[in-house]
């Protein structure tokens, strides 16, 4: 449901467009285009032209403003193609909603209904302009973005219907009975996904009575009962433009981006930001089981981690590179998979938010083998906290996160992501390169004590999924598993 609309609308009619003016358009306006903005070659390089280094990331001229209501707003300007990217993120996720599933039921009826217009002619009315609508609700923020090209007599019509659908929405009763049936299936399908059910049980039992607990989908019990009366009561709350960041990349000036942002910022609902997320109380460690019939076992091991400004984000960041955040090669790949043939994958990672978010460890191993590959994680994480990783190993992952972070600002649609986040956390908008510099700068040392400070084994909060089975000893290390990894995961 939070990602319903991504692709939704508008691909063919953008397409279309694009096709019949694009490469005029480009080679009138590279001339143009601000140095700071255009590489210096439209050409491909070869990786072999590299010479081993990282590619040259995307150099961002980032400018920052505050509307009359309230809204702030991060523009960069990219003239390399005729279109531009908003992006609306609101302080409107989960953990601001009143009943459970609130939030995405409001955020998922934006574009169901405006005055004149349902969801089939919204729909429609996009398309025709070769504009594309998206939307998604999560436990911190809720987003509503457009992608339209840049010219006027495209520009302002989807801007107009953009701004209706955001600031103006009706809600119509028929549409919230339809997606409220369609939550309620998607309930009965979990009850049969023995993972889903394992995270579920782990927020509540990390979060405990914090808004990060209940799952931004609602439940079985909040959802039928919500009405339009409360969805036109949050949106009027949580979608006001003192509550939101606007994120504007693309073919723009400052003038035109500052009459883009005043006008979806008017056409809000007036209000104030709302109060930031407490933080959480520390839980109850220890395991609980989730009885579920299966081949496989699902093993979550989680525990309260960092909010989005933590000092120590870097180097947590990268030391989590290096246990399981980086897929092959990492420690609990290698110790795992590789060497004992237990899982098919498993991951590590922390999901830093407004609040302390959790570190998560999570896989799917042989039922039988299950008690004995979870005490294998947790020593492997005792290990990597008392030793820290090797000189090696930081290098290597050093060297990875620098040669795959410009793809973060590859695209507009990537770059508009970025400064919504970074306005949304208040990062500094020198984020990116503090952020790389940061990596780059960090030892051995740094990267042991950071991890040990924020992470503990015996504070774990453990739940497994699967059958009650007789347990196996496992398989002794190897370069050459006696088994191969189960296939890819049940559910």
């Amino acid at each position: 449901m939070s990602e319903r609309n991504g692709l939704r609308y508008g691909l063919l009619g953008l397409g279309l467009i694009l096709l019949v003016g694009l490469l005029t358009f480009i080679a009138t306006r590279t001339a143009q285009a601000p140095t700071t903005n255009a590489p210096a070659s439209t050409q491909l390089e070869s990786l072999a032209a590299l010479e081993g280094q990282a590619p040259s990331k995307r150099t961002l001229d980032i400018q920052r403003w505050q509307t009359a209501e309230g809204a702030r707003v991060l523009f960069v300007e990219a003239r390399q193609l005729p279109m531009f990217d908003l992006r609306l993120t609101f302080a409107a996720g989960s953990s601001h909603d009143d009943v459970p599933g609130l939030a995405t039921l409001t955020n998922a009826m934006l574009n169901e209904g405006v005055a004149g217009k349902d969801v089939t002619a919204i729909a429609e009315g996009f398309e025709s302009l070769g504009a594309e609508f998206g939307n998604g609700a999560y436990r911190d923020m809720a987003i509503a973005s457009l992608r339209s090209l840049s010219a006027p007599a495209q520009r302002e019509p989807a801007l107009k219907l953009f701004e209706q659908v955001v600031g103006q929405p009706t809600f119509p009763a028929d549409a919230l009975a339809r997606i409220q049936n369609q939550l309620l299936a998607g309930f009965e399908y979990q009850k049969q996904n023995p993972g889903k059910l394992a995270a579920l049980q782990l927020f509540e039992r990390l979060y405990g009575k914090h808004p990060y607990a209940h799952p931004s989908e609602g439940t079985e019990q909040s959802i039928p009962g919500i009405s339009v009366a409360q969805l036109h009561a949050f949106h009027q709350k949580a979608y006001a433009a003192g509550n939101v960041v606007i994120a504007l990349v693309g073919d723009l000036s400052r003038s035109e981006a500052e009459a883009i942002a005043a006008e979806v910022s008017a056409a809000l609902p007036k209000g104030p930001a709302l109060p930031r997320i407490a933080q959480p109380e520390e839980p109850k460690a220890g395991p609980s089981h989730i009885e579920f019939p299966s081949n496989q076992t699902h093993l979550l091991l989680a525990q309260l981690g960092v909010d989005r400004r933590a000092p120590d984000y870097a180097a947590l960041i990268l030391g989590n590179q290096i246990l399981g955040g980086g897929g092959f090669g990492t420690r609990l790949m290698e110790e795992v998979r590789e060497k004992r043939g237990l899982t098919y994958g498993v991951y590590s990672g922390f999901s830093a938010m407004q609040a302390r978010g959790p570190f998560m460890i999570n896989l799917q191993t042989r039922a039988e083998l299950s008690e004995g590959t979870l005490k294998l994680v947790q020593d492997i994480l005792r290990d990597y906290l008392a030793n820290g990783p090797t000189q090696k190993e930081l290098d290597d992952a050093k060297r990875e996160m620098v040669g795959s972070f410009p793809l973060t600002t590859a695209s507009n649609a990537d770059i508009v992501g970025q400064l919504g986040s970074m306005g949304f956390y208040d990062l500094p908008l020198t984020y990116l390169d503090d952020f790389m510099s940061e990596v780059q700068g960090l030892t051995v040392e740094q990267v042991k004590a950071a991890m040990a400070r924020h992470l503990d084994v015996d504070k774990l909060v453990i739940v497994t999924a699967g059958p009650s089975v007789a347990q196996k000893p496992l398989p002794p290390p190897t370069d050459k598993p006696a088994e191969q990894p189960v296939g890819p995961p049940e559910h």
